[in-house]
């Protein structure tokens, strides 16, 4: 329905706004104004129960945001931060950070939709042209800007429409609730469960890439293998938060080369064994230099020296790799001799 099918004395009353000079282009001033068109009004300017039903749906959105908001803080409290889903197609997820994230965009996106059908369809749309001004404010334009703050609250029927009012102060008093419930997140406190990692006497060496337990003649000269402990799977629901602890290099070398006393008594037969974890800030190493023995860390070049205790030669790194000691178990196969000796990753943890 446009405003020509409205009878002239249902349509609301047109206020004085200045559109500015109006003119017309010419060879002379080709760029003149050609004014504003002319102003059409909108369904819910001339009948009310369209303008009801404008207030009913944006009610309806903050109200949908204060459910989530409540949804959000019912997720966080109840979803064990444990547990898993798989959301196709994307895979396996946390339940709590897909809960979390789908409750928190909901609230935020009904805010800010429900302000915007507000906007476009209850508030006035009169499009206004002001003449450039100096960047001060002298008094008129101070009484202007204050008479038109109060012509907008007047016309947004903020007082009028308490149903939106009272909705919208609802979400908008809700939403913050969600950044209290984050600051649960900071605890509890880890405790000792950084210091130790799956590795024990009797596990055995698993290859990362073929998820079989390796044997010493499976570990070539020069060489780099990652591997896992034993009977820790991809599908097991901590396997990240354990990996990243627990994640293996496996180097050989031979045993002449090997320069630190303690490295090569932990070794067999030149194979040597390291945490995966750069001690600077725990990226994963990956970058090993057959000739030299050095493994470099991609994320800001930290060079270990494997042949010599894994020691840092540059970088930012503060300390050694940890080494894991190993042997063989009665049917050949690589296992650890027990956990490694101090906390893998950055040097903040063995301050903690």
């Amino acid at each position: 329905m446009s405003s020509q099918d409205i009878p002239e004395e249902n349509l609301p009353a047109e206020q004085d706004h200045a559109h500015g000079a109006v003119g017309i282009a010419d060879e002379e001033n080709p760029f003149a104004d050609p004014g504003l068109p002319p102003h059409e009004h909108r369904i819910q300017d001339i009948d009310e129960r369209a303008a009801r039903r404008s207030e009913r749906m944006v009610a309806l959105l903050f109200t949908v945001s204060m459910l989530a908001t409540i949804g959000f803080i019912v997720a966080y409290l109840v979803i064990p931060n444990d547990k898993s889903i798989f959301v196709f197609p994307i895979g396996h997820l946390s339940a709590m950070n897909f809960a979390l994230g789908l409750t928190l965009g909901v609230a935020l996106f009904c805010i800010g939709a429900g302000a915007v059908h507000w906007a476009r369809t209850l508030m006035s749309d009169v499009e206004v042209a002001d003449e450039r001004h100096a960047i001060e404010a002298p008094a008129d334009v101070r009484a202007k800007v204050h008479a038109d703050f109060r012509q907008g609250a007047k016309e947004s029927a903020l007082g009028r429409r308490k149903l939106i009012r009272n909705t919208m102060f609802g979400a908008m008093a809700l939403v913050p609730l969600s950044a209290v419930m984050l600051l649960g997140g900071l605890g509890p406190k880890p405790g000792t469960m950084l210091r130790h990692t799956l590795w024990a006497k009797g596990k055995r060496l698993i290859n990362m890439n073929t998820n079989q337990p390796l044997r010493p003649e499976d570990v070539a000269v020069g060489s780099l293998t990652f591997a896992k402990p034993d009977g820790l799977e991809e599908t097991d629901e901590e396997f990240q938060n354990e990996i990243a602890k627990a994640a293996l290099m496996i180097v050989r070398l031979q045993p002449g080369n090997i320069k630190d006393k303690r490295e090569l008594d932990w070794s067999h037969e030149g194979i040597v064994a390291f945490s995966k974890i750069c001690t600077h800030v725990g990226c994963p190493i990956s970058l090993y230099e057959q000739q030299t023995h050095h493994v470099l860390c991609p994320c800001h070049q930290s060079t270990f020296d494997l042949s010599d205790g894994a020691r840092v030669i540059f970088g930012p790194a503060g300390h050694a790799l940890p080494q894991l000691r190993i042997g063989v178990d009665s049917e050949g196969y690589l296992q650890a001799l027990g956990d490694f000796e101090e906390p893998v990753g950055p040097a903040f943890w063995e301050r903690g």
